[in-house]
């Protein structure tokens, strides 16, 4: 069985050099560095640290804003001239993020053992998915990995700033909707049953708008009330579930994209992805029919994904990127197009280029237009929210005013 040692060696420039490999024994390990021409100055078996695991069992993930700090600066080194190895533990100890941190110094560990840098990558596909990982890979081969790391960083970079937009655009909105149902329920259950008390105090009249109000309020106090919202609960997780069936997910991508307003925009992130991330892995030297692979693993949507698998199967038989595209309802005309122009020129990468951006300006646009439009909506639904429940419980108290006016 492989053990891990750590070990100090130094270079034939007198350099004290530190790493970790793994052998069966501290003779081997000494071996192989002698026979990597350093001179051996010390080896240790590391001891596995039970306690350090148990730390570990609940990991923080890592911010896409890490990974493309990262990203970016690996390349800048890379191009500067630096080893690997080097770039990767300067890397491990600039890197703000402790997970991050842990990665990086296992691909260190992994790339000193002998394996190439993708495949040390690809060993923690939870923080480099396989788009990243194939991209380096193309790198690799064709000697450009510090163009394709800064290849990588602007998507990165990209899909950032698109998903920052729309968290930035819907955070009023979805603020406003959510204060408006925490103010209904409060007023249904504290407000309306003091109201309550009290006009049966005085013995009066409730007009029919009132009474429903009442009855509402009743019944989100009651044991009934308290089934429902535990139905309610319990009904979500188990469609959680079978959202994440492939069945599910087919489903709900599908219904995403015949929403009223909201379909558009899934549907131009959708085409955006698409392009942004084959025209990224060809431009990257990544063969076309493992670009397309990838690609339908990682454009975010079931429908758009099956569109590329057979595309995928038509380029296999000899096929064009385009035509299979030009049959699915769901790539535009435009988008069929300027693919078969691509091809034609020998420029398929620049024209998906030029599609993503296209999409990602309409993206921008479109999450602006909902974002005037739905501030208004919520603004108008927290009113009438709040203005019936207010209406409904000073009914009453208008008509006994006037009944004592009249009486006076």
């Amino acid at each position: 069985m492989a053990h891990t040692y750590s070990y100090r060696v130094r270079d034939r420039q007198g350099k004290v050099i530190s790493g970790k490999l793994e052998a069966d024994n501290e003779a081997s390990v000494s071996q192989r560095l002698r026979e990597m021409g350093y001179f051996v100055i010390g080896v240790e078996e590391e001891r596995v640290s039970l306690r350090k695991k148990e730390l570990h069992i609940f990991k923080p993930k890592v911010k896409g804003k890490d990974i493309t700090v990262f990203t970016r600066q690996f390349a800048t080194m890379i191009n500067a001239g630096l080893p690997l190895v080097k770039c990767l533990n300067i890397l491990s100890e600039q890197t703000e993020s402790p997970v991050l941190t842990e990665i990086v110094v296992d691909v260190q560990h992994e790339v000193e053992m002998g394996r190439s840098l993708s495949e040390a990558l690809a060993k923690h596909p939870e923080v480099f998915k396989e788009l990243y990982s194939s991209m380096v890979k193309a790198g690799e081969i064709g000697g450009v990995l510090d163009d394709v790391l800064l290849r990588i960083a602007t998507t990165l970079e990209s899909e950032d700033e698109i998903r920052r937009r729309i968290k930035s655009a819907l955070t009023y909105p979805v603020a406003m909707f959510a204060i408006s149902i925490l103010l209904l329920i409060v007023m249904l259950v504290f407000v309306v049953p003091t109201f309550e008390s009290m006009f049966n105090d005085i013995g009066a009249e409730l007009p029919f708008l009132t009474k429903i109000i009442m009855q509402i309020s009743h019944f989100l106090v009651s044991w009934m009330g308290a089934l429902v919202i535990i139905a309610i609960i319990v009904g979500v997780v188990f469609l959680r579930r079978w959202l994440k069936t492939p069945n599910g997910r087919r489903k709900l991508d599908a219904f995403k994209l015949k929403l009223p307003v909201f379909g558009s925009l899934f549907h131009k992130m959708s085409l955006s992805r698409f392009s942004r991330t084959l025209g990224t892995l060809v431009a990257s030297g990544v063969p076309i029919l493992q670009a397309l692979e990838i690609t339908s693993k990682t454009v975010g949507n079931v429908l758009v994904a099956e569109a590329v698998d057979s595309v995928r199967s038509g380029v296999k038989e000899g096929d064009s990127i385009a035509r299979p595209l030009g049959q699915s309802p769901l790539f535009p005309p435009m988008v069929t197009q300027m693919l078969a122009i691509g091809e034609e020129t020998g420029a398929l990468d620049t024209m998906l280029n030029k599609v993503s951006d296209f999409y990602d300006s309409e993206v921008s646009a479109t999450v602006e237009s909902l974002t005037s439009l739905l501030e208004p909506l919520m603004i108008v639904f927290l009113g009438v929210v709040v203005g019936t429940i207010v209406i409904a419980l000073y009914m009453p108290i208008f008509s006994l005013i006037s009944q004592f006016s009249s009486q006076g």
